[in-house]
Formats: structure tokens, C-alpha cells, sequence
């Protein structure tokens, strides 16, 4: 028995733009796990290796700005550094001014590991994402206007 709901705005799954961004994210995150797993890195660990790496040279990221770049949770984050410096990827420093600040440097291991990691990260993206073939930048246009539009931050988002 197949039971219809009047509440469903889409036919079938596949039309649904959120579930499809789901089983396309699913399989690209699958895809980046696979590339990284030969550097000991997840994905959220190359992010934030890569987003600290990467930061202009005269830039001292403290964790929350680490988090508020990389868009991830602040609790997270500070989960994430502790076991990348455990790896002695990046050092963690107290700030002198304010004990709870918590100031970050890339080591030389971690500068050399996230400029390898990159390389498979990005041939990852080229593969899968090569599929669209001319459209790549449109794609990427349409991402960055649903990324940073203000209507879709968690700000303007109600909990029922």
C-alpha cells in the first residue's frame, strides 16, 4: 500500500532540491574521506588545518575566529585543534590578556600536510564535479548566492 501525503510539495524524492543536495553531499563527503584518509585527516580537520594555513600572513587567528571563518561550531572547533595539535599540526597558545583566548599557529608538519592534502582534496572536486562539465561556474555562482544570501543564515531560522 502507498500512502500519498497532500503536504508533499514534490512528486518523488529525486525532484526535492534539499534531498538531492543531501545524496550529492553524501557522496562528495564520501569521495573527500576516501582522498584524505592516506593524510590521517577527516574532512573538518582539513578545513580548519587548511583555513588557518591559508589565512593571510598577517592574520593571528585566535579559535573562535578560526570557527567563525570556517562556519563551525566554536565547541567543535576546539574539539578538532586538540587533536590536530596532538598530531603536532598546529600549536595552541593561551593568550596572556585573556586566559579563554586561545591564539593558533600552523606548524611546519601541518603547512606541509595541508599543502599535500589539498592536491587530492581538489582532484576530488575536479572529478566529481567535472560531471557538469561547462556549468562548473554557473554551479558555483548558484552556491555562493545560496550560501551567503541573508535569508538562509541561522540567524533568521525559528525553532518550532
Amino acid at each position: 500500500m502507498v500512502i500519498q501525503s497532500n503536504n508533499m510539495e514534490f512528486d518523488a524524492a529525486h525532484n526535492s532540491p534539499g534531498y538531492l543536495l543531501w545524496l550529492m553531499s553524501n557522496k562528495w563527503q564520501a569521495q573527500q574521506r576516501v582522498a584524505l584518509k592516506v593524510f590521517d585527516l577527516t574532512h573538518v580537520q582539513f578545513v580548519l588545518l587548511a583555513c588557518l594555513v591559508y589565512a593571510p600572513d598577517s592574520e593571528s587567528l585566535t579559535q573562535i575566529q578560526l570557527a567563525e571563518r570556517a562556519k563551525t561550531d566554536p565547541m567543535m572547533t576546539s574539539q578538532v585543534l586538540r587533536k590536530l595539535e596532538a598530531k603536532c599540526l598546529v600549536q595552541r597558545i593561551s593568550s596572556v590578556q585573556d586566559k579563554r583566548a586561545v591564539s593558533l599557529t600552523a606548524t611546519a608538519k601541518g603547512i606541509e600536510l595541508v599543502d599535500r592534502a589539498i592536491v587530492a582534496v581538489e582532484a576530488v572536486d575536479e572529478e566529481f564535479f567535472g560531471a557538469l562539465e561547462a556549468d562548473v561556474p554557473n554551479f558555483v555562482a548558484m552556491m555562493r548566492q545560496l550560501v551567503w544570501t541573508p535569508r538562509n543564515t541561522t540567524n533568521n531560522m525559528k525553532e518550532n
